[in-house]
This record gives C-alpha cells, sequence and structure tokens, in this order.
C-alpha cells in the first residue's frame, strides 16, 4: 500500500478512476441539461414579468396579468431564498411521499433547472431592461406584439449583454451540482466520497475532487471568454456603402466597449 500523500492520489487514481470519470460525466450532464432548461425557463418567466397592457385592456385581462407576474414573484423569491440542498431534498422526497418517484439523475436536474430558472428569469429581466425603451416603442408602433419585440428587437441585443453571467451561471451549476449527493445522485463529489470510504483516505480523494472541479471550471470558463469574443467581433472592421450609384468604401477602427 502507498505510504506517502501523492502515493495514494496515484493509488487511487489508478483503482478508481473509471469511477471519478463517470461522476464527472454526471456532474457535466446535469450542469449542461440544468443550465439550458433553466434558460428557457427563465426566459419565458422573464418575458411574462415584462408584460405591460395598454390603458384600454380589460379589467379581467388586468387581473390575469397580475396574478400571472405575482405567482412568478413568488417563484423567483422562493427558489433563490432557499439553498439548493433544501430544495433538492424536498422536491426529491416530497414527490416520493405523493407516489412519485423519480430516478436520482432526473430528480438531479429538474432540481438544478427550476433552481436556475429562477436566477435567469432575474439575469434576463435585467438584460431587458437595459436595451433602451426607444426600440421597444418603436417596436410597437409598427404594430408588433409584445412576443414580437421580445424575439425580434429586444432579446438578441439583451442576450449579449448577458453572456457573462450565463456563462457564469452554468459555473456555479458545475459546482453546486455536488450538494445533490443528498438525494444520491451519482455526480462528482458522491462517487468520490465512494472512493474514499473504501481505504478511509477521505483527504486524498477529495484533493482529486478539487482538482477535477478546477480543471472543469478552468476550461469552462476560458471556452466562454472565447465564445464573448466571438460575439465580440473584430475590433477594426469595415463598412461598405453606395453613394450616386457608386461604391465607396469606408474603414472604421472601432474600440469595443463591451457592448
Amino acid at each position: 500500500m502507498p505510504t506517502t500523500f501523492f502515493g495514494w492520489v496515484g493509488f487511487l487514481v489508478e483503482r478508481y478512476g473509471p469511477l471519478f470519470l463517470q461522476g464527472t460525466a454526471n456532474t457535466l450532464i446535469i450542469a449542461l441539461s440544468g443550465t439550458f432548461t433553466g434558460f428557457a425557463l427563465g426566459l419565458l418567466v422573464a418575458i411574462a414579468r415584462t408584460i405591460e397592457l395598454p390603458q384600454s385592456a380589460s379589467p379581467l385581462k388586468v387581473w390575469l396579468v397580475k396574478c400571472l407576474k405575482t405567482v412568478l414573484s413568488a417563484y423567483i423569491e422562493v427558489f433563490r431564498g432557499t439553498p439548493m440542498i433544501v430544495q433538492a431534498a424536498v422536491i426529491y422526497y416530497g414527490l416520493q411521499s405523493a407516489g412519485v418517484a423519480l430516478p436520482q439523475m432526473t430528480a438531479g436536474i429538474v432540481v438544478v433547472s427550476i433552481n436556475t430558472g429562477a436566477y435567469m428569469a432575474e439575469i434576463i429581466r435585467g438584460g431587458i431592461i437595459s436595451i433602451d425603451k426607444g426600440q421597444t416603442e418603436a417596436a410597437r408602433s409598427i404594430g408588433m406584439t409584445h412576443w414580437q419585440t421580445m424575439t425580434g428587437v429586444v432579446l438578441p441585443q439583451a442576450i449579449r449583454n448577458i453572456m457573462p453571467s450565463i456563462g457564469n451561471e452554468f459555473v456555479v451549476n458545475i459546482k453546486d451540482s455536488s450538494v445533490l449527493n443528498v438525494i444520491s445522485v451519482s455526480e462528482l463529489f458522491f462517487m468520490g466520497k465512494s472512493a474514499a470510504g473504501v481505504y478511509y483516505r477521505y483527504f486524498e480523494a477529495y484533493f482529486i475532487i478539487a482538482v477535477i472541479y478546477l480543471v472543469l471550471t478552468f476550461t469552462v470558463t476560458r471556452l466562454l471568454r472565447l465564445l464573448e469574443k466571438k460575439m465580440d467581433g473584430p475590433d477594426n472592421y469595415v463598412i461598405y456603402g453606395s453613394q450616386s450609384d457608386s461604391r465607396a468604401e469606408i474603414h472604421v477602427a472601432a474600440q469595443k466597449e463591451g457592448i
């Protein structure tokens, strides 16, 4: 048996490498699924919360929209105001007591998705608010509905503005998936803890887990920065226009301000 710290680290990696890899794969599946589903959910919630009815709207319509906004606000407050580990236990065991037995992985994805949706709703709403209101008014003036205005005019700009926050939420989900071990989801921390318990080498096993999390978050962060840079476009670009039936070339040097 190994006698040094790094000896034990190498021994655990060699013997339980597939276990760590499986846990890493499950962590990425949960984080990716939860982030994408949470984004879609947050997008719908944010659009619904930005509905503004005209003064000519019927009292029934006003009441329905007000009730919808109240329910959505309550959803956001509840899931942003309670820890994910508590949400996982309540949802998983609550559904079991109601006769609905979800597989652990499915329950984990559901918990992360609902939790992420609450945060994404506020992130997207902030992005929508950051867009100049004149663009919304211009869209309304040509007869576009609220949904058309959001999807065709406001959201394409807002999503670019909130890309760093969306990426940060994905990184957070990679790390926070570890709390799902409370419902026995076979993510990275749960698998590492299982390997540690065989030889009671918890420090070495947790060190391996920490390194894997660091590699995952570091890699994802760098990839997201490359994506943001790609969305920004080049610092120098060329605009082509026409004047008096002749084509003129205009060279513009633009300093990006994080727009």
